[in-house]
């Protein structure tokens, strides 16, 4: 058993207000058995979708996995389109009725006829208990395939799936296992970091490479399916660090660690404090800073000055720089910075300023314009970036390059650069 197919069943998951997060789950316990998932699938509640995406799904994968559509109602077809499918009758387990019965007793309230649907087990299925809801799950074999039906509630499913199908799983898998290695990669676009790696990452073979675009920057999944673990994970680490070595570091992560993470680690190396001035980006990058426990010992305070009026009064900034730079400016942000710096007796200050839109800008400073300031004792370093997209991906952004710039300082510090 080497490949697997997830579908989840429901025509709400088709709609914008219901996320699949059933499939995140199972996939990652898959891969930890050996399993690769070579397709994910969503099927609305139709009887003839249904079939047709098992009949496919039974083509390709050894193990078929379904999520959701064993409840009660009339658009819970799951189990009937599966039976359709193998020719399978649909009978009533009467253990499976009482005990749905027994569950609506305990709870004091009236079971409807409905519910007896749940009860229905296609022949030959292996019923799979369920102690927190009243649909089971269902295991059944066909033409040396393995289909699972779970219930589609999140807390079920996991239940079902660990106590459950886990146990028949671990019995039949091999010693295949996936190794995999996760870097992250900030200040550079996608296709200039492939450019400088693709050679590198070639020469592997063996390895899956996948190169990501995510909103905290590039990540690289180096995958490599194996029946040797040690051996799996002496390549991913050459990889890895060949990798690393060519991009320098612009790789804040070889173990998934998120930025917020590594510059709270590097903070507190340092023993560094810091204080943060920003205006366009509303908090985001406070509130990145406190988001790791302990934060408190390097982080001084924040401040939102997001009128000119605030900058000056809170911060420091001249009201005559504003007036003669303009509010998103160089000389603001490094104003920003060594203000809110001075203010909060802090080791580093940081200054952020710009136009996250989506009104505000002119030719000479369109949306996306943010202006970026650091400062410490021996003064202050600035940069200017814009951005594009929406309001949200800019402020996204903007907090990011703010953190990364923080991230830089201090690696370069420990180093011995300056």
């Amino acid at each position: 058993m080497k490949h697997a197919e997830i579908i989840a069943v429901g025509s709400e998951l088709l709609t914008p207000f219901h996320l699949d997060t059933n499939s995140l789950f199972l996939t990652e316990e898959l891969n930890r058995l050996g399993l690769a998932v070579i397709r994910k699938s969503i099927v609305a509640d139709d009887r003839q979708a249904l079939r047709e995406a098992f009949a496919q799904a039974l083509e390709r994968a050894d193990l078929v996995i379904a999520t959701g559509g064993l409840g009660p109602t009339e658009d819970d077809l799951t189990r009937e389109a599966l039976a359709d499918l193998l020719e399978r009758r649909l009978l009533p387990n009467a253990r499976v009725l009482d005990e749905i019965r027994e569950r609506f007793a305990h709870r004091g309230r009236t079971m409807t006829p409905n519910n007896e649907r749940q009860a229905l087990v296609p022949e030959g299925a292996m019923v799979l208990p369920n102690a927190l809801g009243t649909a089971p799950g269902l295991w059944l074999e066909t033409r040396g395939r393995v289909v699972v039906l779970l219930p589609g509630p999140p807390g079920e499913l996991r239940h079902v799936f660990t106590e459950q199908v886990l146990p028949q799983l671990e019995k039949r898998s091999g010693a295949r296992r996936m190794a995999h290695r996760l870097l992250r990669v900030a200040g550079m676009s996608e296709s200039h970091l492939d450019h400088r790696i693709a050679e590198i990452y070639k020469r592997y073979e063996s390895v899956e490479t996948t190169i990501l675009a995510t909103p905290e920057g590039i990540e690289i999944h180096l995958t490599l399916w194996s029946e040797d673990s040690a051996e799996a994970g002496r390549v991913l680490d050459e990889l890895a660090g060949r990798i690393t070595m060519a991009l320098g570091e612009a790789v804040f992560s070889v173990d998934g660690e998120t930025l917020d993470e590594v510059v709270a680690r590097e903070l507190q190396l340092s023993g560094a404090t810091i204080a943060v001035a920003e205006s366009c980006t509303g908090g985001m990058v406070s509130a990145r800073l406190t988001n790791i426990a302990g934060s408190s010992v390097y982080f001084r305070g924040g401040v939102v000055s997001y009128s000119n009026e605030m900058k000056t009064a809170w911060v420091g900034v001249p009201a005559e720089l504003i007036e003669r730079h303009g509010a998103v400016s160089a000389e603001v942000a490094i104003a920003m910075a060594t203000g809110v710096r001075r203010a909060a007796d802090a080791t580093l200050g940081v200054g952020i300023t710009g136009i996250a839109g989506p009104g505000g800008g002119t030719p000479e400073k369109p949306v996306g314009t943010v202006h970026f300031s650091l400062a410490d004792a021996a003064g202050a370093q600035e940069r200017l970036v814009r951005f594009g997209g929406d309001r949200d991906r800019i402020r996204r952004l903007a907090s990011q390059t703010a953190l990364d710039m923080i991230r830089r300082y201090l690696f370069r510090a420990r180093q011995g650069r300056g």
